[in-house]
């Protein structure tokens, strides 16, 4: 993937997408695979750290689409099963619940694999792809008008496009130029993230524990190893964190009730306060968002990044679709279709996760026995348990 030299403003791109994190490397392959003249605009540097992503079914199918997976599915481990067990200690407690991909015919809802090796896929097939121009640069300024997206740099390059794609994050100056405002709520949660070693197999089995603070989830990885995503109250969060390895692998695995065995804790640690966040738009003034620059969720049913992703593959039809009958691809009536997309998918995860997560965390007798009694009806009755697994693994207007 060739570098533009600064100041080259020659070129004008159908779509420059901004941000180079997973979502925005996806978005801008996608992009290009749809035929649409293609530009990336990010820092090329290795991913930084640790962390990984459960990937469900569609995501895994559209990397595979994108000629991705191959490179990277060496690295994840499969997602067979899914256990939600109630660990709150309270009187009304919910009965375990076992979500089994054989169940709806799938050798397994998907797969978990590190960041770092999914990153390091996605640069090594965008920089085969002739369509897409890589700039190894930052936005410092984006100013849309009636015609297009002008972009300087920080090394002072100038880029117009038709389309700005946002996939800047939490802070995204991409959405702050086409004036989308935010709906944000913290949650009074924070989530510790690491990776472990463990005596046991895990088998393929992911295990969600809801305590009175939130999930804390022991997710497979290859070998004897998983990832944790441990969510409680801030300043217990606070503490785990500053536990040394020894201390922090024995409360691990007390949280495990032991059930992979002796926990070791591998070096890296993340820590980071929840919150909910949406925009009140996907997409105005020739700028479309993807990725946390146009939802953010907490760490509950592996939302968070395949929603990304399916921003990525929405963006790329709909922009491919628009260039197939002349259509300017930043067009208001190109971006509403956008809107459409987007807007019933992330208002439903959303809802779904805000209220699972505050069903978990309520003190009222009757939203628990509530609780209870739904997931005990999940856990009971075989199709009521298979739509929500269906729907789980994506929504059903795309299917």
């Amino acid at each position: 993937m060739s570098i533009v030299p600064a100041m080259d403003t020659s070129q004008v791109y159908d779509v420059l997408v901004i941000g180079g994190g997973p979502a925005g490397l996806t978005a801008a392959i996608a992009l290009a695979d749809a035929g649409a003249k293609t530009a990336l605009l990010a820092r090329r540097a290795p991913y930084a750290d640790n962390r990984t992503t459960a990937l469900l079914g569609a995501s895994t199918e559209l990397l595979e689409r994108l000629d991705v997976w191959r490179r990277c599915s060496d690295s994840a481990a499969a997602l067979q099963t899914m256990r939600l067990v109630d660990d709150t200690g309270r009187l009304i407690r919910a009965p375990e619940v076992r979500f089994s991909s054989g169940e709806i015919g799938r050798e397994q809802f998907g797969f978990n694999i590190d960041n770092r090796s999914l990153v390091a896929a996605l640069e090594a097939r965008a920089g085969e792809l002739p369509g897409l121009m890589r700039l190894d640069d930052e936005a410092a300024s984006i100013n849309p008008d009636e015609a297009a997206v002008a972009v300087q740099t920080r090394q002072g390059q100038l880029i117009s496009t038709r389309l700005a794609v946002g996939a800047d994050g939490r802070n995204s100056l991409s959405r702050d130029a086409a004036g989308i405002d935010v709906v944000s709520r913290e949650l009074g949660q924070s989530a510790l993230t690491f990776n472990i070693a463990h005596s046991r197999p895990h088998r393929n089995i992911s295990t969600e524990f809801h305590t009175e603070h939130g999930p804390c989830v022991f997710v497979p990885l290859s070998g004897n190893r998983s990832s944790v995503v441990w969510v409680s109250a801030p300043k217990e969060a606070e503490r785990l964190m500053a536990l040394g390895d020894d201390e922090l692998s024995a409360a691990a695995e007390a949280q495990s009730h032991s059930i992979l065995g002796r926990i070791t804790v591998e070096p890296g640690r993340h820590l980071f306060p929840l919150a909910i966040e949406r925009p009140r738009q996907f997409a105005r003034h020739r700028i479309a968002l993807v990725g946390e620059a146009a939802h953010v969720l907490p760490p509950i049913g592996a939302q968070g990044l395949n929603m990304g992703l399916r921003d990525a593959a929405d963006i790329a039809e709909i922009v491919g679709q628009a260039l197939g009958r002349g259509e300017d691809p930043g067009a208001p009536h190109v971006l509403s279709r956008y809107q459409a997309a987007r807007r019933p998918d992330v208002a439903s995860r959303t809802w779904a996760i805000d209220i699972a997560n505050r069903s978990l965390l309520s003190d009222f007798v009757g939203v628990q026995t509530m609780r209870a009694a739904s997931l005990h009806l999940l856990g009971a009755i075989g199709p009521l348990r298979r739509l929500a697994m269906r729907e789980g693994l994506a929504p059903t207007w795309r299917r």
